[in-house]
């Protein structure tokens, strides 16, 4: 079953159950998808649809983030809920020592000296990571190995 037939039983599920919050989560993420179509003019395969769900969970980071320097308790309750559903859709996230050793192997790999090889090496880390993983939380990996 295809990422948007997935994301079309959800949504049914979530009508039927009369879940408003993860009904909203997936109609959102959809209208990603369809304004993406659109923009692109062709069907989006599940790759692509990782890529939008990938976005939207980062935003949702970003947001609960700021909420909480904001002591917005109510509205990172919200967020949190709507980044679990999110993460439902994506492939299993990598923890964090299965990054560092595919950061640690990717240097390896790539012979990757110093802060100036950074560029080079989350190339490559894209390719392997993608939609796998918090693509700061890569990046700062990259950082602190490199330095």
């Amino acid at each position: 079953m295809s990422l948007k037939d997935q994301l079309n039983e959800s949504m049914k599920t979530a009508m039927k159950a009369r879940d408003d919050l993860r009904l909203s989560a997936v109609r959102m993420v959809r209208s990603m998808v369809k304004n993406r179509e659109i923009d692109q003019k062709k069907e989006l395969n599940d790759q692509d649809v990782i890529e939008v769900i990938s976005t939207l969970a980062k935003q949702r980071r970003e947001s609960i983030r700021m909420y909480r320097e904001g002591n917005r308790a109510d509205l990172v309750e919200k967020e949190e809920a709507e980044l679990a559903i999110l993460l439902e859709f994506l492939p299993v996230q990598l923890s964090t020592p299965e990054i560092e050793a595919l950061v640690d192997r990717v240097i390896a790999e790539t012979g990757a000296q110093g802060a100036k090889d950074m560029g080079r090496v989350m190339k490559a880390l894209t390719l392997l990571t993608a939609g796998k993983a918090d693509g700061k939380t890569v990046s700062d990996t990259v950082k602190q190995k490199l330095a």
